[in-house]
């Protein structure tokens, strides 16, 4: 019986001749004089894998290079594990953690190891270059979980034992470097060699891991200031640690545990807690005579909706009466909307909105005028004035929604002490384990699913495909700006996954597996199966999450 078959390869839009049991690898290099790049995974029926893939039937074959959003992904897991490598042949029995992306990079803490100096940090970069100049292999493995469960326990990963304890899988998947053994919710390079750009620094209290700078990958990304974002995400691990749920493995036995009541309850009197004192500084600054404008700005998905919503309640506690305003409401006409380079209306731009009108109407407000706001109607794409007038009483303060808000171009007229800037977004800090983080990303990308799914008939298909264009604009026009935020609020909660995960896969299982956006469907999918459900019938009508899974107090 003959073992020829054909794939199509999608990078030469033709059928290949292949045999039956090689591998993506094998294929490549005899087809790698007509692909213009070494690739790093593969799509394979529009999801991805490693290039140690065997091929036993027809598939559709993309190869996939270093700078697509499935190559990055599977370049920093792959140099996750050399680091880890380095760390256990430079310390032996020391713990890495890679606590979450930051500063263009990703944040590692090594304990067991001492102090981290630019010493220690230099031994393991030099380290982590002699195991990619080796071009070690890396070897994916399928075992019975027991037997996992074995190998993880001899090398001290508890909290890769502890996950596996509550996924209740009969086999798992892990990753072999020599004699070093390692989990990951994705594929790996094929060996070690391929990650040769790559740089490891001293960062605050610990590391930074940087990738290649996508703009130009024969150099590393070069590190940016954050300073408040990382105070903010240092509040909330230490809060993880205090309650006791700093990764999935501890979640879920919480879950199995039935404590999520009560994890709900205490995650959202945080928030409480946190939206309290932002209210209390700016109505100290109000009664200053500043902060007369507050400007709340964040990505897609941050809640920023109904955090501004429960800061005017806990505004009106100080004696304050909020005058909310949407940035949404000064957008042009949608003939006159920006395109972007893709030939798509680009709605993340700042001259998306009527900058000029902003500034006048906000102008005379401040000057005790009264003002007729517009209102934007997204069906017909024209701003409409419905003689919605306002003006503002002494104590009147006034509360700026949008995604511009913390970009000094948005209110050049306004003078600095009078605004006070927030910014809000899910700064998720839970952890799948040591070397496996949440990306924030992911959660706002779920968030957004679910609610345009329930909200706006808008189907997870075209979400996902919606998705890069909207991350292109949050790196453009609100990244940049995070630290000029007064105040950083983390939007996320610590059950939140839990909660989102039947949604969430309900949602995405009605994606076709015959389009592109099936891959990160997939990815999507195998994410949310680390994760034990939640009933959301715990989660108060006033949380922040019920403004993407519905039944809340508030009005939108």
């Amino acid at each position: 019986m003959s073992n020829q078959l054909k794939i199509y390869c999608k990078n030469l839009e033709e059928y290949i001749d292949v045999t039956g049991g090689e591998s993506l690898l094998d294929i490549y290099q005899r087809l790698k004089d007509r692909i213009p790049f070494s690739p790093i995974c593969a799509r394979v029926n529009n999801r991805t894998e490693d290039l140690n893939f065997p091929v036993y039937s027809p598939k559709k074959v993309e190869y996939l290079p270093i700078n697509s959003a499935s190559g990055e992904r599977a370049y920093i897991r792959s140099l996750c594990m050399v680091l880890y490598k380095a760390t256990q042949e430079c310390f032996p029995g020391s713990r890495l953690k890679i606590e979450h992306s930051i500063s263009k990079g990703y944040y590692c803490l090594l304990d067991g190891a001492g102090e981290i100096t630019p010493e220690l940090v230099e031994r393991l970069r030099n380290h982590m270059r002699q195991v990619i100049e080796r071009d070690i292999p890396f070897e994916r493995k399928e075992r019975l979980t027991t037997d996992v469960i074995h190998i993880f326990e001899k090398q001290g990963l508890d909290d890769k034992v502890k996950l596996l304890q509550t996924l209740h899988n009969l086999y798992t998947v892990y990753y072999r470097l020599e004699d070093i053994c390692d989990s990951y919710y994705g594929s790996l390079a094929p060996s070690t060699g391929i990650l040769k750009v790559f740089d490891l620094q001293p960062y605050k209290e610990g590391m930074l891991l940087l990738g290649p700078d996508p703009l130009n990958l024969d150099i590393p990304r070069q590190p940016v200031t954050q300073d408040k974002m990382y105070k903010a995400f240092t509040q909330y691990l230490e809060f993880n640690r205090i309650v006791g749920v700093r990764n999935v493995g501890e979640l879920n036995e919480m879950v199995e545990a039935r404590q999520s009541s009560q994890l709900i309850n205490v995650s959202e009197a945080l928030h409480n807690n946190r939206i309290a004192n932002i209210a209390d500084e700016i109505a100290r600054r109000f009664h200053e005579g500043k902060a007369k404008v507050v400007l709340i700005a964040g990505p897609s998905s941050s809640g920023k909706t109904t955090f501004t919503k429960r800061l005017a309640i806990q505004l009106l506690t100080c004696l304050l009466k909020p005058q909310m305003i949407s940035l949404d409401d000064y957008f042009v006409d949608r003939h006159h909307t920006p395109i972007d380079e893709n030939g798509e209306l680009d709605y993340e731009a700042l001259n998306a909105l009527d900058v000029p009108l902003f500034n006048e109407d906000l102008t005379r407000l401040l000057n005790g005028e009264e003002v007729e706001l517009p209102t934007y109607n997204f069906a017909t794409g024209m701003r409409e004035f419905r003689g919605n007038k306002i003006h503002l009483d002494p104590n009147t303060i006034l509360l700026i929604e949008g995604i511009h808000g913390l970009n000094p171009a948005l209110t050049p007229q306004v003078a600095h002490d009078l605004k006070y800037c927030i910014y809000v977004s899910a700064l998720t800090t839970i952890s799948i384990d040591d070397h496996n983080w949440v990306p924030t990303t992911d959660n706002r990308l779920l968030r957004r699913i679910i609610r345009d799914n329930k909200f706006r008939g808008t189907s997870a298909v075209e979400t996902i495909k919606r998705w890069p264009s909207v991350r292109r604009g949050e790196e453009k026009w609100i990244f940049p700006y995070q630290e000029n935020a007064d105040a950083t609020f983390n939007s996320s909660l610590l059950f939140e996954l839990g909660v989102l995960k039947d949604r969430g896969e309900e949602a995405l299982r009605n994606v076709p597996r015959d389009i592109p956006e099936y891959a990160e469907a997939s990815r999507l999918r195998t994410f949310l199966s680390y994760f034990s459900p939640i009933s959301e019938e715990f989660v108060p009508s006033t949380s922040l999450l019920r403004e993407f899974l519905g039944g809340s107090s508030f009005k939108y």
